[in-house]
C-alpha cells in the first residue's frame, strides 16, 4: 500500500484505501486469509470469521495510519525545534535540571537529608568525631617523637667504635677494589691516613 495516497481521516469510509478506493493487497477479497484458512476455530461460523478478519484488517489499517500520523507529527516537531534553536543537548540539559529539581523536592530526598542532618547533630557523631581528631593528633605526636629518637640513636651509633671499625673495613675494601687513582693518589680510608693492605680476598 502506498502511504502517500492513503486516506488518514479515521472517520472516512475510505480509510486505509488507496487513492482509487481499491482494496489493499493484504486483504484481497475483503477478508484477509479467509480463503486460505480451511479450518475454523470451533464454534465460529464462516460469516463470523469473515467479519473478524474484516475488523482485524480495519484495526491494522488504523494502526498503520496512526503510525504515519505520529511520524508526520514527530517530523513537524523536529522542524519547529530546529527553527527555535533547540538542540537535543539543550533538551537533555533541561530534562536533567528538571529531574534534579524533582529529586530535591521528593519525599525520599528530603527524608534522607533530614536523617543525615540528624546524624551530624547527634552526640554519638560528635563524640566519634572528637575521638578521631584526638587520635590523629596523638598519632602525629608519636611519629614525631619516634623520628627524633631514631635520629638521636643513629647519631650515637655513628660515633660508636663498632661503626668506626665498620667504616674502616669498607674503606679498605674500596681501596683494594679501586686502587690508586689515575693521578697517583691513593684512596684513603676514612679514619686512617695509611690504609693497611690485606692480601685476603674480599
Amino acid at each position: 500500500m502506498d502511504p502517500v495516497g492513503q486516506d488518514i481521516n479515521l472517520n472516512s469510509p475510505n480509510k486505509g484505501l488507496g487513492p482509487a478506493g481499491g482494496v489493499d493487497s493484504l486483504t484481497e477479497g475483503g477478508a484477509m486469509g479467509v480463503a486460505a484458512v480451511n479450518t475454523l476455530p470451533p464454534g465460529l461460523t464462516e460469516e463470523e470469521a469473515e467479519e473478524l478478519y474484516s475488523d482485524l484488517a480495519k484495526v491494522e489499517e488504523e494502526i498503520n495510519t496512526l503510525r504515519q500520523v505520529l511520524l508526520a507529527k514527530e517530523k513537524h516537531s523536529a522542524d519547529l525545534k530546529r527553527k527555535l534553536g533547540l538542540s537535543p543537548l539543550n533538551e537533555l540539559k533541561q530534562n536533567l535540571a528538571k529531574g534534579w529539581q524533582d529529586v530535591q523536592t521528593s519525599n525520599a530526598y528530603l527524608t534522607a537529608s533530614e536523617t543525615l542532618d540528624g546524624i551530624a547533630q547527634s552526640e554519638a557523631y560528635k563524640k566519634t568525631s572528637e575521638t578521631l581528631s584526638v587520635a590523629g593528633q596523638k598519632t602525629t605526636a608519636a611519629f614525631s617523637t619516634m623520628g627524633t629518637v631514631l635520629s638521636r640513636k643513629l647519631g650515637d651509633m655513628r660515633n660508636s667504635p663498632t661503626f668506626k671499625s665498620f667504616e674502616d673495613k669498607v674503606g679498605n675494601i674500596k681501596y683494594m677494589v679501586v686502587g690508586p687513582r689515575g693521578n697517583g693518589e691513593a684512596v684513603q680510608s676514612p679514619t686512617e691516613t695509611n690504609p693497611v693492605q690485606d692480601n685476603a680476598p674480599f
